[in-house]
């Protein structure tokens, strides 16, 4: 029986656009957050998650807020969000440039594509942060991970012995560490409890959630967390704030 021919583009994620990139192209075209995310068909909640993620996996912000004028303040590119939005445009054309060559190719028998498994994901994980192994510690039950953040924080995850090996974690090695927002609990003041990781930041931004308030919660590190305070728990812009989040929560991945 003929195999089917592979559709390397439909594989390779060609076809579905990375909408994080769409709404930071859109703010770039309309100087709006809200218009940005109605021409990308997203709630501005979303929009904010989109801007949010890419600043924190590049390391820089990517978007600013201006203040006042006629229309009452707007959002522009960083000079990164920029750089951002060229290298996203270069990566595109020459992974197309690459797909036609293999496409002409394909005929070829034995043809072979290593690296097809090694395809960019995106996740439903709110909160994604570029870190840093700092330290392995193997217990019996389970394996810690100490990661830093580019500043002087940093967290720990919980994870399996079978998946530190197949990890291959070594100190110095780049990561990235994602946990979920629902699994984040913010408030003014935390007491420090084994196993739980604590953050301290401010409140950027906050409103109403399904669990509560949604707080995103800047951090020193010029990283922003989402989690959720409880509707009794009174937290103001810009005043100091803690993160509290379980360590088994903590998700790691690594380049392939």
């Amino acid at each position: 029986m003929k195999p089917s021919r592979i559709d390397y583009s439909e594989v390779l994620g060609m076809r579905t656009q990375d909408k994080r990139l769409e709404v930071l192209r859109a703010i770039q075209q309309t100087g709006s957050i809200s218009e940005a995310a109605r021409s990308s068909a997203v709630s501005y909640k979303a929009a904010w998650q989109a801007i949010e993620t890419l600043s924190n996996l590049a390391g820089v912000p990517l978007v600013e807020k201006l203040v006042g004028g006629s229309g009452g303040g707007g959002a522009r590119l960083t000079e990164s969000g920029f750089q951002v939005l060229e290298v996203a445009d270069l990566l595109h054309r020459s992974r197309e440039q690459a797909l036609a060559k293999i496409e002409h190719s394909r005929r070829a028998k034995g043809l072979n594509l290593p690296g097809l498994a090694s395809v960019g994901f995106r996740t439903s994980m709110r909160n994604q942060f570029p870190c840093r192994v700092q330290e392995v510690r193997q217990h019996m039950a389970a394996a810690q991970v100490l990661l830093t953040l580019s500043g002087e924080q940093s967290l720990i995850a919980r994870i399996t012995h079978e998946s530190l090996e197949l990890l291959h974690l070594k100190v110095g090695q780049k990561v990235i560490a994602m946990f979920k927002a629902t699994a984040v609990s913010i408030a003014p003041e935390i007491v420090a409890m084994k196993g739980v990781n604590l953050l301290q930041g401010k409140v950027l931004r906050r409103g109403r959630g399904a669990a509560g308030f949604e707080v995103s919660l800047q951090l020193g590190t010029g990283l922003a967390l989402v989690g959720f305070a409880s509707s009794q728990t009174i937290v103001k812009l810009r005043q100091p704030a803690m993160a509290a989040f379980e360590s088994n929560a903590v998700v790691i991945a690594v380049a392939a």
